[in-house]
């Protein structure tokens, strides 16, 4: 595995490549640890700058990727460090754009640690089990307990709880119901997980109103209903999603009506969704008798704090920062449903993956306009009240940058020395002289009475650095978009 590396780096020096062989192992420990799109996002260009006193430095090629690195992985990198290497004592990050897609300082991870087995996930969506029953996979993720509860969708949480505890139990059968995106699907496969995680031998069978029609023309077809009847009956638990369908299919409901019948009777627990309460369904009484019977309880559009909830907990599971600012702007304006809310929250991913930009609310408008039918959608139409266009004040400079590097403004303008805030402080005062005419003099003043020819090389600096490194260029233009000076 070193030998790997080793061909692939320009000449280095003995202790840099200690170092290097270092790093290596550490990461061949993270990837074990970690989900495999969660180790190539997060330690791609990055490598081990030097070890000096006992400290670990760290590179990282972004400066969007330090507050992540710090809060989520430097303990876990740590551990594995001292593991391999017990005189370290701290791990210290360190951003250089040098480092971004250069092979000759950092490590190729797919080719250094491929991928060594398939992707769990199955290539099929539906698994035969006893009896020669069909059941459609269920999805992993969807748990019970990464449900994000509100006003909107307690009730429904709570009995799925219940059932899962008890299956078969006072709430059966149970009644979901609610429009498109609002977590129905969520919340009953993660009732099917509950339930299979205390009971594995259970046989737990998940289906749409359209697969189960379809078996049932399949038997009709091939004369098997006596097959089909009793496989059925073989069932532990039947979720079922989207009843709303079984409307004008009379054979269907009449074959769904006697095994609904079977399975109540021998205390099987069955689980519904649809997208109106019992009543307000075009199916036979006898049906809508059964389902009215059991547990009913809806799953309607969240509020406020439950969209902001979703949204945080989605954005840890992208294992994505983002300014809480654009979660609340998101969450205020989008409020139809949370499939709605994914999907502005994965472009927004993909825009930080593949343009190198944080999220922010301007970008998340964009993004809003996008995914709109009318492509002549106003700004107003999505919620975004544009504010009369104003120049940016200097505190607007320092709000931007700060929120950019995830840095403090107190710390940029302060008297710290620290290495992490040394270029923000620099950008601050390259916007401010380029875009706001500040003298010197000034600028030094609002850094806490800082020299003006500090002031000057650090302009200066700025400037020749994005001649030659089009990582900071970039970041720059990002943050002069930001506050609308180009």
């Amino acid at each position: 595995m070193t030998s790997s590396v080793s061909s692939s780096v320009a000449t280095v020096s003995m202790e840099e490549r200690v170092t290097q062989d270092l790093w290596v192992k550490i990461l061949g420990k993270l990837d074990q640890k970690l989900q495999r799109s969660a180790f190539i996002t997060w330690f791609k260009d990055t490598a081990a700058l030097r070890k000096e006193e006992g400290i670990l430095v760290v590179g990282l090629p972004l400066p969007m990727s330090l507050s992540w690195h710090m809060e989520h992985y430097r303990a876990m990198t740590l551990e594995i460090a001292q593991s391999i290497d017990p005189t370290i004592e701290k791990i210290v990050y360190q951003v250089d754009g040098g480092l971004k897609d250069n092979r000759d300082r950092t490590v190729d991870l797919l080719a250094v640690f491929p991928e060594q087995k398939k992707r769990k996930l199955p290539m099929k969506a539906e698994v035969k089990m006893a009896e020669g029953i069909v059941s459609k996979i269920l999805n992993p993720r969807y748990t019970l307990e990464n449900f994000v509860v509100g006003s909107s969708n307690r009730l429904a949480h709570a009995a799925c709880q219940s059932v899962a505890a008890q299956p078969g139990g006072r709430y059966n059968p149970l009644f979901l119901y609610g429009g498109v995106g609002l977590g129905k699907t969520h919340l009953l496969q993660g009732t099917g997980n509950a339930i299979l995680r205390q009971a594995p031998r259970a046989v737990v069978v998940y289906t749409t109103t359209e697969d189960f029609t379809n078996h049932v023309i399949e038997a009709i077809r091939s004369q098997k209903m006596d097959q089909f009847r009793r496989r059925y009956r073989q069932v532990d638990i039947l979720i079922i999603d989207d009843v709303q369908f079984l409307a004008n299919k009379e054979r269907t409901q009449e074959e769904f009506f006697h095994t609904f019948n079977a399975l109540y009777e021998d205390r099987k627990q069955v689980i519904l969704s649809a997208d109106r309460p019992p009543q307000e369904l075009q199916l036979e009484d006898r049906l809508i008798s059964r389902f009215a019977r059991g547990m009913i309880a809806d799953v309607s559009a969240p509020d406020y704090e439950t969209r902001l909830a979703i949204l945080q907990e989605k954005a840890k599971e992208y294992e994505l920062f983002i300014d809480t600012t654009v979660l609340q702007f998101i969450a205020e304006h989008t409020t139809r449903n949370v499939r709605e809310l994914e999907g502005i929250l994965m472009q927004a991913v993909a825009q930080y993956e593949l343009e190198e930009r944080m999220p922010t609310v301007k970008s998340i408008v964009e993004i809003m306009r996008k995914l709109s039918r009318d492509p002549h959608v106003e700004e107003e139409q999505v919620g975004f009240e544009p504010q009369p266009k104003r120049a940016p004040t200097f505190q607007d400079v320092l709000e931007c940058v700060s929120r950019y590097f995830s840095v403090s403004v107190q710390d940029m303008i302060g008297a710290s020395r620290v290495r992490e805030i040394l270029l923000p402080r620099q950008i601050a005062m390259f916007l401010g002289k380029k875009h706001l005419r500040m003298s010197y003099v000034r600028l030094g003043e609002a850094f806490s009475g800082r020299d003006h020819t500090t002031v000057m090389n650090a302009v200066q600096k700025i400037e020749e650095k994005m001649q030659n490194d089009p990582q900071l260029l970039r970041e720059v233009r990002a943050m002069e978009q930001e506050l609308g000076v180009v």
